[in-house]
């Protein structure tokens, strides 16, 4: 019996950039995602993703607050940060991330944390 594959949630308000990390991570992960960080969080809840990706500058709720709630319910669930903004990376709440990714055409840091964390967890 084939082993199911991993979910990965990507919460990003671009729907361009969760297009693009679906097309990145489909081959190797079930990808669901979620347009703000409202939708986000009920997704967490609901479907229990192995990864979350999370961006932090977002409608409604951003990211950080994302984290802080699904970390304090979901402490053993990976998470990773990826913005647009190094700055946040300094952001004490960034620090209850597993990992923090700036956003880049080169997508191999983001693909290499990816699967470092899923493979140790």
């Amino acid at each position: 019996m084939a082993k199911a594959k991993k979910t990965i949630l990507v919460v990003d308000d671009e729907n361009d950039i969760r297009t693009l990390y679906k097309e990145l991570l489909s081959k190797s992960y079930k990808i669901i995602s979620a347009k703000d960080g409202d939708e986000g969080l009920k997704l967490i809840f609901s479907k229990k993703p192995d990864l979350v990706i999370l961006d932090i500058k977002m409608p409604k709720m951003n990211g950080l607050e994302v984290l802080r709630k699904a970390k304090s319910f979901f402490p053993t669930m990976p998470v990773v940060l990826c913005t647009a903004f190094s700055s946040y990376k300094t952001v004490y709440a960034s620090s209850l991330a597993d990992a923090f990714v700036v956003k880049s055409p080169d997508l191999s840091e983001l693909l290499e944390t990816v699967h470092s964390l899923l493979n140790n967890h």
